[in-house]
């Protein structure tokens, strides 16, 4: 297996336009690219830890003024995901304070605000990058405290604005970025309204939190967070103490409070409007998806690195290189196609039409992502899942050095466990999905009888045909095993809390399937050396899933075995093509092996 990591003029450029994708053009990307330029894939050594927080910030302005207009990226899914892809392989910290102030504070005023003008200081102040953007939305003292947040804010006659309030210490906002003492920051604040002694659901308020020099604003208080060294920000619980803020500043969405305090709401319940105010999610699941294809084809190419020309002194057979043993050879070829994999869905995603209207999406009873977009939220539960996956075994398979000669490996992991939560929580996620599924809400179940490629493990068709049935299968015995639940004189949550290891994995299988899908898709339609690297990542998906696979009976006994000889084969086939493959991710210059610092001994 040749490993030696050559230029990208040297990898297929098929490949090279399939992972850059069609979607932007040359100046654009050149823009967004010079927007989180080389210098900011490293730290300088010796800062406090504030003072590594305060240059990401630094960074941020920077990036912000350097790319294109917010609303303009905004409007552009594939050059944000672009732009939010290179911050997360540079530095996932920056990916993430940059998320947060684009989609999520910026997003709002933008989505929710543009009809009524919104609230303007605040939206100048953070297209200019003068403050900082910031989400106020969990609470720290209950779980789902999306679906009924016990912030509230309340309509003052008087001044015409609202008064904001956190009614205790468990209903305090966290996790936050607001810690920095010096930074200023305006944060979007979900807050459930009350007018007239009755809750109108959760809206969206814009609350400057701390001033141009980091003075918090009255009414705003911040309580620092231990420090943490999984994605470093400046995290700290927030609680509001009737703060007011301009009538301007409610991001209503259509609804209004007339001047006799008549309430008026074009969503007309309260359920339908926590799923409105939680239509901002979609550019959060397109730009975590993006960002998780991003670090697993950093992660693929520090580990094709490490490898390079590595010998082994094993007694088996001494010198021997590195990749010739099938564990490191497997490993560095699977992290590679999941690399393109996540690829291809990323692109998916970030060129997709825009999704349907908020409250077009199934009911849901553990969290309000899928009533939102249900497939765009399986599909971040599956890229950040895969990701993990990835940047894990790279960071495995890189022995030592993976873990104590770069902080690099360590980051992206701390990013991928940071996003199973952030963004919606993929358990969550995975329930609704499934309670979906089962009540037949906006799902339709695979044709049992169109299973393509007949189960041939040589193809992705067949692949696909696998994953199809399994779904199928797995739907009918949740749905069965619910409705048996149910009719025996269990409730709801009865019914359901005895089957949600069967949710999730049910859940699984429907996102494995579309996964393959868009592979297939991408397959069909991008250079030939894609298809062998996707089937690839289709069998190590499937291998995964075995024990389903075998219960459902969609496998045969002994068809792990199966599994596991078409692997191999493909992996020898695609051994010499190695470097060529990880060459084609075109990956930034900083992006090294391990122990790239031992060039300076």
């Amino acid at each position: 297996m040749d490993t030696a990591v050559n230029p990208a003029a040297a990898a297929d450029r098929g490949l090279v336009r399939f992972v850059r994708g069609a979607f932007l053009d040359a100046e654009v990307r050149a823009r967004l690219d010079a927007a989180v330029p080389d210098e900011y894939f490293t730290y300088p050594d010796g800062l406090t830890v504030r003072e590594r927080q305060a240059l990401t910030y630094q960074r941020l302005r920077a990036a912000g003024r350097a790319a294109p207009p917010a609303d303009r990226l905004l409007d552009d899914p594939p050059a944000l995901c672009a732009l939010l892809a290179r911050a997360a392989v540079a530095d996932p910290a920056l990916f993430h304070v940059m998320l947060l102030h684009y989609t999520l504070a910026l997003g709002p005023i933008l989505r929710f605000g543009a009809a009524q003008d919104g609230p303007r200081a605040a939206r100048d102040a953070l297209t200019g990058m003068d403050s900082f953007g910031t989400l106020l939305m969990t609470e720290v003292g209950r779980s789902n405290s999306h679906l009924s947040p016990r912030t509230v804010a309340r309509h003052d006659p008087a001044s015409g604005g609202f008064v904001l309030s956190t009614p205790d210490g468990p209903a305090a906002k966290f996790p936050t970025s607001t810690a920095h003492p010096d930074l200023p920051k305006t944060a979007a604040v979900y807050a459930t309204l009350v007018h007239d002694g009755a809750e109108r659901g959760v809206f969206v308020f814009v609350a400057p939190l701390r001033g141009p020099g980091g003075t918090p604003a009255p009414g705003v208080r911040i309580l620092a967070a231990p420090e943490t060294s999984g994605l470093p920000v400046d995290y700290a619980a927030v609680r509001l103490d009737d703060l007011t803020v301009p009538y301007e500043a409610w991001l209503r969405d259509g609804a209004s409070i007339t001047a006799d305090g008549a309430f008026r709401d074009p969503a007309g319940t309260a359920a339908a409007r926590l799923t409105r105010s939680m239509g901002i999610a979609p550019p959060v699941w397109r730009g975590v998806i993006c960002a998780s294809a991003a670090i697993a084809r950093a992660s693929a190419g520090i580990l094709l690195a490490h490898s390079a020309g590595r010998g082994t002194l094993g007694r088996l057979a001494p010198r021997r290189p590195l990749t010739d043993y099938r564990n490191q050879r497997e490993a560095v070829l699977g992290a590679v196609a999941a690399g393109y994999a996540l690829t291809a869905v990323a692109h998916h995603v970030a060129s997709a039409p825009a999704a349907a209207p908020a409250g077009a999406g199934p009911d849901t009873a553990w969290a309000p992502w899928s009533a939102v977009d249900r497939d765009l939220a399986l599909l971040k539960t599956a890229a950040t899942v895969q990701a993990d996956r990835t940047v894990t075994a790279c960071r495995t398979h890189c022995g030592a050095p993976g873990f104590a000669a770069t902080e690099r490996l360590n980051a992206y992991r701390g990013l991928t466990h940071a996003y199973a939560t952030a963004g919606g929580d993929n358990e969550l996620i995975l329930y609704d999905t499934a309670r979906a599924m089962a009540d037949l809400d906006r799902y339709t179940p695979p044709d049992p009888g169109a299973a393509p490629g007949g189960g041939d493990l040589a193809s992705l068709d067949g692949c696909l045909g696998l994953a199809a049935a399994t779904e199928r299968r797995m739907r009918d015995r949740l749905a069965a095993r619910v409705e048996a639940a149910r009719r025996s004189g269990d409730d709801p949550f009865t019914a359901w809390n005895d089957n949600l290891a069967l949710a999730a994995r049910t859940a699984t299988a429907c996102a494995d399937r579309i996964v393959l899908e868009i592979l297939r898709a991408a397959a069909d339609t991008g250079p030939a050396a894609l298809r062998p690297v996707l089937g690839l990542h289709a069998l190590n998906l499937l291998g995964r899933r075995a024990a389903d696979l075998l219960n459902e009976g969609v496998l045969p006994p002994g068809g792990l075995d199966g599994l596991g000889a078409a692997r191999r084969r493909v992996c020898d086939d695609l051994a010499p093509h190695a470097a060529d493959l990880a060459a084609a991710f075109d990956l930034p210059a900083p992006i090294t092996a391990p122990t790239a610092f031992l060039a300076d001994i």
